[in-house]
């Protein structure tokens, strides 16, 4: 069994069997179909770590839609866009405004410079800089919570910070989500950064280490439910082995096409998965 797979079933049997569920509460998400509240279970407070050098961290319970994961990991980290026309998949459309875009959030944030003691920088390139010169460092991080941007963002961020540390020539990472969609989006965000530390190790000349996943509200949706008991079930495979371009070594000059899944054995995709804004 693939680590990714068995850190996932736990999480979702933790929340489906020691869960809240807040039907009785007032909630802002509603389902896209009929405008109804859309409800969940969940815990507060999950931690799952996933040791990058020793495999790659893709569900094999069914597959993660990787181009379009590594798309939007380089929308935000590298091309720091906060447009969707400079996105290649449509998983933002219903946040964007009539021109596109989903406000002061996410890409802009991470586009925004600040003065530092080495100069000018966003905060990317900062952290670039910093693992380059100063990699000992236990100030490298970046966080697109912007409390003054809030009021005009289209949706708050939820993954919304990155903490990074160097142990033993390593790179490790430690990614806050305020809130993760279980089915929809836990293995998503997982692939994405566990792709991001890999960009940046190699930018930096290091090797990979940790990727550690920290998530406040981890919670699965009701209408989710039985499609969650079913995936658990499912038998698992081993992890794929990531595959990155060697010729690559700037951050800025990785691109969709520089990494792909290999020996990539998945159960078949979900469909029809209701959705909830």
């Amino acid at each position: 069994m693939a680590r990714a797979d068995d850190l996932f079933i736990k999480t979702c049997k933790t929340i489906l069997e020691d869960g809240y569920m807040d039907t009785s509460a007032k909630v802002r998400p509603k389902w896209a179909d009929d405008g109804s509240s859309a409800y969940t279970k969940k815990v507060f407070g999950v931690v799952n770590r996933y040791d990058l050098s020793q495999e790659f961290p893709a569900l094999t319970l069914r597959p993660v839609p990787f181009k379009n994961c590594v798309d939007e990991l380089l929308w935000i980290w590298q091309r720091r866009s906060n447009n969707v026309h400079d996105l290649h998949s449509h998983i933002w459309d219903a946040w964007a405004d009539s021109d596109g875009s989903i406000g002061k959030a996410y890409g802009y944030q991470l586009a925004q410079k600040y003065e530092f003691p080495e100069g000018l920088m966003n905060q990317v390139d900062k952290v670039r800089y910093d693992l380059r010169h100063n990699p000992q460092s236990r100030r490298i991080m970046t966080n697109i919570y912007n409390f003054a941007d809030l009021h005009a963002m289209n949706l708050y961020p939820c993954a919304y910070s990155m903490t990074f540390n160097v142990v033993d020539h390593k790179l490790c990472g430690i990614l806050n989500q305020r809130s993760n969609d279980i089915l929809v989006a836990n293995n998503w965000n997982v692939v994405q950064y566990a792709v991001l530390l890999h960009m940046l190790a190699i930018d930096a000349g290091l090797e990979v280490g940790e990727l550690v996943h920290v998530i406040a509200d981890a919670h699965i949706y009701d209408r989710h439910i039985p499609l969650v008991e079913e995936l658990i079930k499912r038998p698992t495979f081993k992890a794929p082995k990531l595959e990155i371009d060697p010729a690559v070594k700037n951050f800025d000059d990785f691109s969709v096409d520089s990494f792909k899944l290999s020996d990539y054995e998945h159960n078949p995709q979900i469909k029809g998965i209701p959705v909830a804004v």
